[in-house]
């Protein structure tokens, strides 16, 4: 295909597809959209893809460690079962492998119950024990005891990611987590957007007096440190709140000081755009100004809005993780990213477990991804410029 034949068929496309081919060339991004959506996939379907439930506790396997995968053709995917021992001197709990006694696991298989999206019950997870096979085969190393599922009986070890001071799955845990870490941004973002949205144009189109007092309370927001600021309004909710109106606090705490950048986004743009002719057109032939705004301003720029509001996400994630790990914002049994790590606050406990922070490369691995979409979409919102 010649230039001039490729620039013909660019022409014939619109602006959102040109943003998409440009964007399909940042591989970079790509990638992180695709990690971004196996983890929305797995938030919103937590239950089929945790192995066990998120706050089960089995006492006799606390801190127990993570637990290496094996394939064998005879067996399968399998792990070696571990067994607990504590010193009698020092007290400390170690686990011991037993290479004899192999604990099956297998896809789509049965396990703990939960409730799918309050529809219905279920037991079918992703990835776990297959009881069925465990319960079949019983080396004379293995304890007798009721259902394995059964938390009070001898329960098998499989801990992927390995279990905390409870004996609860971490990976299970991060899995329910996310669904409160992920939301969290997507919630906050829509405060955000109707906050600097209105805000912004009415600040770039109205100008004079209103312009003023909008930029200087944006000001005085920004000049104010976050965490503190974050701190202080948390603290307020009151201490009897449900987990779920703790949640929608916690969210608009964080939109009510999110949305000030979005604001200046829009602000800058509506100056630009407000004395084009097609603007002026409206004006003349008698249009409101409140048409003007949201019907013919603001959508002239909604790919860099977009741009925006997916580099504002990974802030509210953070500000999530850190309230929840202070202590002042979500609280157990609500289970986030940000309320695992409180376990993490003891510099003991890390040492030794040092398993219990890796909600931190979660955390970590999703605001990298969304700034990497950030980044991509923001190279490609402007299609026409050169590569």
């Amino acid at each position: 295909m010649s230039r001039s034949e490729k620039g013909i068929s660019l022409a014939t496309l619109s602006q959102w597809q040109l943003i998409g081919l440009r964007f399909r060339r940042h591989r970079l991004a790509v990638v992180a959209k695709f990690v971004l959506l196996v983890l929305y996939v797995v938030a919103i379907f937590a239950g089929f893809f945790a192995p066990r439930h998120a706050n089960k506790e089995v006492l006799d396997h606390r801190y127990c460690p993570p637990q290496i995968v094996r394939f064998s053709f005879s067996d399968g995917f399998y792990v070696n079962a571990l067994h607990a021992h504590r010193d009698e001197i020092t007290f400390k709990l170690t686990y011991e492998e037993d290479r004899d006694d192999r604990i099956p696991l297998g896809f789509f298989v049965r396990g703990d119950t939960y409730t799918f999206w309050g529809l219905f019950e279920t037991d079918r997870h992703f990835f776990g024990i297959d009881y069925d096979r465990y319960t079949a085969s019983a080396p004379a190393s293995r304890p007798a005891g009721a259902d394995p599922r059964d938390a009070r009986g001898p329960t098998p070890t499989f801990y992927l990611l390995g279990s905390d001071q409870y004996g609860r799955d971490v990976f299970s845990r991060i899995v329910y987590g996310s669904r409160i870490s992920l939301s969290v941004g997507l919630i906050g973002i829509a405060f955000t957007f109707m906050l600097g949205m209105t805000f912004g144009g009415v600040s770039g189109y109205a100008g004079g007096l209103t312009d003023v007092l909008i930029q200087r309370l944006i000001e005085i927001l920004n000049s104010l440190p976050r965490l503190p600021l974050w701190i202080a309004l948390a603290a307020v909710m009151p201490k009897d709140w449900s987990a779920l109106t703790v949640y929608f606090g916690i969210t608009i705490v964080l939109s009510l000081l999110g949305w000030t950048r979005l604001a200046r986004v829009v602000r800058g743009k509506i100056l630009s755009l407000r004395e084009e002719d097609y603007a002026t057109a409206a004006r003349l032939i008698g249009a409101s100004h409140r048409r003007i705004l949201f019907r013919h301003l603001l959508p002239g720029f909604t790919s860099h809005i977009i741009v925006s509001l997916t580099l504002s996400i990974p802030r509210m994630i953070l500000g999530e993780t850190s309230l929840s790990f202070l202590g002042l914002g979500l609280r157990p049994p609500i289970v986030s990213w940000g309320v695992m790590l409180q376990d993490c606050r003891d510099i003991k406990a890390i040492s030794i477990y040092p398993w219990l922070l890796l909600p931190v490369v979660f955390i970590v691995a999703t605001v990298l991804c969304f700034n990497f979409l950030g980044d991509g979409l923001r190279d490609a919102a402007d299609p026409y410029s050169a590569r």
